[in-house]
């Protein structure tokens, strides 16, 4: 499970996801969470600038909510792309992250290396991947110097896509789990979002797996030719879970010559906009084709668009349960 707030004030983190929140992921049989952070204001509390003093405070606190409640928990630096812009470009904003992370981990490296992981940076948006393994290497080091004992989750260059993970190196390092994201088709699990491609807003109730007689209505919903054609090569290219499977299959025989392990710490499908059967399959024909190959995964994300969860008219939580049945899971 994944979890990442829109904010990071206090009144934001005590009342996005609440102890009740993190004890329904343990009750849905949930093993760890994927608790993401702003490097920005990390950095601060770490640097022990005034305005972030209590920002350790709350982290540390949601780090140990979260164990109580017997899942481990991925630190998952997941900053703006302003912040990851800099990367690509700025030796000194390469400095600081690897001085951000040095100390980060020095500040969790008592902790049970079971419980708590280290993931360098959620999709990297570095498109040089000679330049992301470089970096890559860097932070993986500086770590290292401080915590012996803790897992790194390394990932490919760009938007950690398969075949951005595929061009990775291992990192001289035996103790690092390898990840990647996966949201193909990105016309089924990104219609009627609102970012990325413009037309995408215009995309309603794709279905999936998709046949000519069922896009012959979708099609029209993309007014110009050369998106419509994005469009038509969904179905056309015939994805469905043998598709799906065949794809995590490079994923898995990659980590198999590397003998190294392998997560996909974020998959899924916006909701707002698919049919919800349609999402169903999806989600479950990813998660049984990881599974099958013995890949981990995190779904993302808990409450908000692709979620797990919904919240209701009172901010409340509430469990989509053919999600939960989609992810193999059941409510204890």
């Amino acid at each position: 499970m994944r979890s990442t707030p829109k904010d990071y004030s206090a009144n934001y983190t005590e009342h996005e996801t609440t102890p009740e929140d993190i004890a329904t992921m343990a009750r849905l049989g949930f093993d760890h969470v994927r608790l993401s952070i702003d490097a920005v204001p990390l950095t601060h509390a770490l640097n022990g600038r005034g305005d972030e003093g209590d920002f350790l405070v709350r982290l540390d606190k949601a780090v140990d909510e979260i164990t109580a409640a017997g899942m481990a928990v991925i630190v998952d630096i997941h900053p703006e792309d302003s912040y990851k812009q800099a990367l690509r470009t700025d030796g000194n904003a390469v400095d600081r992250f690897v001085m951000m992370w040095q100390k980060l981990a020095a500040h969790y490296s008592d902790r049970d290396p079971n419980l708590v992981f280290f993931e360098i940076l959620n999709e990297p948006e570095v498109n040089d991947p000679y330049r992301w393994a470089g970096i890559q290497s860097r932070v993986a080091a500086a770590i290292r110097a401080v915590a012996l004992r803790q897992t790194i989750i390394a990932t490919g260059a760009n938007y950690s896509g398969l075949s951005d993970f595929l061009n990775l190196h291992p990192l001289p390092d035996g103790n690092v789990i390898y990840n990647f994201h996966f949201y193909d088709p990105i016309q089924f699990t990104h219609q009627g979002a609102s970012w990325g491609a413009p037309w995408w807003i215009n995309t309603h109730n794709i279905p999936y797996p998709a046949t000519e007689a069922t896009m012959a209505d979708r099609l029209k919903q993309v007014p110009e030719a050369a998106d419509r054609f994005q469009l038509e090569n969904y179905w056309l290219d015939h994805w469905d879970a043998h598709h799906i499977r065949l794809l995590i299959d490079e994923a898995a025989a990659w980590g198999k010559a590397n003998n190294v392990p392998l997560t996909c710490n974020e998959f899924g499908a916006f909701r707002e906009h698919s049919d919800p059967e349609s999402r169903t399959n999806w989600i479950r024909d990813v998660r049984t084709a990881l599974e099958a190959d013995g890949i981990g995964w995190a779904m993302w994300d808990y409450h908000n668009g692709f979620g797990v969860a919904v919240k209701d008219d009172n901010g409340k939580s509430v469990v989509d349960p053919q999600t939960v049945e989609a992810l193999g899971l059941k409510e204890k």
